[in-house]
């Protein structure tokens, strides 16, 4: 056992309170922490922090419906889910969108779908081949 700092990663949003339900339904995640700046969601080791965009900053930010999605990012959230199915219905209820099962694949022994969240930041979702 180790006394160091969980693993995390942040995603910068405009608006939290909707990202955060975003990821907290899809990952199965529990929020841990919030105030007016942060969400803190934690599943088993790892937190994912939904962190507000400045307000002069996001007042220059359009999110579109649908969202315009960021390819262009070098880095990509996994999260581990329990169905990618339950999944993809869950984000399309929530703004969101995972691929369709034509677009699933595996490797090292999971199954794999890349989606978006409500404001464009690219994900992908893992679930268990056992």
């Amino acid at each position: 056992m180790t006394n160091r700092p969980k693993p995390s990663s942040v995603i910068f949003a405009k608006d939290i309170i909707k990202l955060a339900n975003f990821y907290r339904a899809i990952a199965e995640m529990l929020e841990m922490h919030r105030d007016k700046d942060h969400v803190v969601l934690d599943e088993d080791g790892f937190q994912l922090v939904i962190h507000c965009i400045p307000k002069r900053i996001a007042a220059t930010i359009t999110i579109t419906d649908p969202p315009l999605v960021r390819e262009g990012t070098p880095i990509k959230i996994c999260l581990p889910v329990s169905a990618i199915e339950s999944s993809r219905v869950k984000a399309a209820e929530l703004g969101g969108w995972v691929g369709p099962k034509s677009q699933e694949w595996e490797a090292r022994g999971f199954r794999a779908c890349d989606g978006h969240d409500p404001e464009g930041n690219v994900f992908q979702v893992r679930e268990n081949l056992i």
